[in-house]
């Protein structure tokens, strides 16, 4: 084994040791906080949801414990079993170097992968989201939500490939900035269509009836100036009892979509400062500044591929033939790899990441204060929505920097107190 491939290892390694550490420490963090509910959430929350809050989290916990076993015994055995060299050579033996056949190998290879992971989504869903009374999907939705998913990825997902690997023969050594502009295009007309042609797919839009609220959420729309055609209520009950709101699209086609479970567990008032929150992401410019983020991961990668894609120590490190030939058939190796150590690399850098996602939740939290003129009704929303989605309220501090992109409960209610 090189000296780059045992990094590697030791990389992989460390990132599962360091999540399963960080998963043990929450754990106990909980487990000191489960014999009665703290002293700042005692108005919302009684006793028995509380503990039930807690059961959930340490399922969920453990239930991940497992998952990142298995996805660091499966990222290993791919990476230097020599399953992935022997696979690629069959299948190029097979189907031959053609883009539409190396584009079908990472198709592929991901399809693999994706069926790979359907236990534990299915597990998920009807064993620990049954468990606690969330699961609302049928055995047939669930087998439908994937086939539609598998069928958009072959529509979209597949010439997507072709077109990034064409790239390669068409602009040379620079075809990294062509394929990041590509993707990034596409990215911006799924934004486009999804509203009207792939929601719609997996869930029933109907507009929100007239009404008080449909007045409320109206009225404050114009009162901030926030530009809106539709306000849609979806059938997200058809699949969870958790809720959720949020907009989607852009200019002409944007619309605010209120989960039917969100409408259903919170008051008017608490609604309409759950839409504030989403508005004030809008006003804020998150919404630019996150696709700006995105841009540069996107030809960040892209640009590393490309540099990987030259270096037969890389190729060697795994077990692929170097071929010392810049073609499409030399970088769908480097594409795969990356793809498959992207993580590896994203997760110790995931704290930064929640940061500035952190700050964008409190700057629509401080929006929507403004828009209400009162700091109740969110507070109330976020509160309501914690008690019954059966959030973590006490999760340590590390845990959380890791993997909560959001503020906790207690964090956001402090902020909005400052606020004021």
């Amino acid at each position: 084994m090189s000296p780059f491939a045992v990094a590697v290892l030791g990389l992989i390694l460390a990132r599962a040791l360091a999540e399963l550490w960080l998963s043990r420490l929450n754990r106990q963090h909980v487990r000191a906080h489960a014999n009665q509910v703290p002293p700042a959430f005692r108005e919302m929350i009684d006793e028995p949801t509380y503990r039930r809050s807690v059961e959930y989290t340490l399922a969920k916990s453990h239930f991940g414990d497992i998952a990142i076993l298995w996805d660091t015994a499966l990222l290993t055995a791919l990476l230097f079993s020599g399953l992935l060299p022997r696979w690629f050579a069959w299948f190029a033996k097979t189907f031959g170097e053609s883009i539409w056949a190396l584009s079908g190998f990472l198709f592929a290879t991901g399809v693999a992968l994706s069926l790979l992971a359907l236990p534990f989504a299915w597990y998920a869903q009807f064993k620990l989201e049954q468990r606690f009374g969330f699961n609302t999907a049928t055995m047939k939705t669930w087998i439908s939500d994937r086939v539609k998913a598998f069928l958009l990825a072959a529509l979209f997902g597949y010439p997507l490939l072709a077109v990034v690997l064409k790239l390669i023969d068409w602009a040379g050594t620079a075809w990294w900035i062509w394929a990041g502009a590509v993707v990034v295009l596409f990215q911006l007309v799924m934004a486009l269509i999804a509203p009207a042609i792939i929601l719609p797919l997996f869930n029933k839009f109907t507009p929100l009836p007239d009404g008080p609220l449909r007045k409320r959420l109206v009225a404050l729309a114009q009162r901030v100036d926030f530009p809106v055609r539709n306000i849609e209520v979806m059938d997200g009950s058809k699949r969870s009892r958790h809720s959720n709101a949020f907009f989607i699209g852009f200019g002409r086609f944007r619309k605010v979509v209120l989960f039917d479970t969100l409408i259903a567990q919170l008051t008017e008032p608490e609604v309409e400062s759950v839409l504030a929150h989403e508005i004030g992401h809008y006003k804020r410019r998150h919404v630019p500044k996150s696709l700006a983020l995105s841009v540069v991961g996107v030809f960040a990668g892209f640009g590393a591929i490309a540099w990987l894609a030259r270096q037969q120590w890389f190729y060697d490190a795994f077990g692929f033939a170097y071929q010392g030939t810049f073609s499409a058939a030399t970088v769908v190796p480097a594409m795969l790899l990356f793809g498959l150590l992207a993580g590896t690399i994203t997760f110790w850098v995931g704290p930064l990441l929640n940061m500035l996602s952190r700050r964008f939740e409190y700057e629509a939290d401080a929006f929507a204060r403004a828009a209400m003129g009162e700091a109740g009704s969110i507070a109330q929303a976020l509160r309501k929505l914690s008690e019954k989605n059966l959030s973590n309220l006490t999760p340590h501090p590390l845990y959380s920097s890791f993997f909560y992109s959001h503020p906790t409960l207690l964090e956001r209610e402090r902020a909005l107190e400052r606020s004021g």
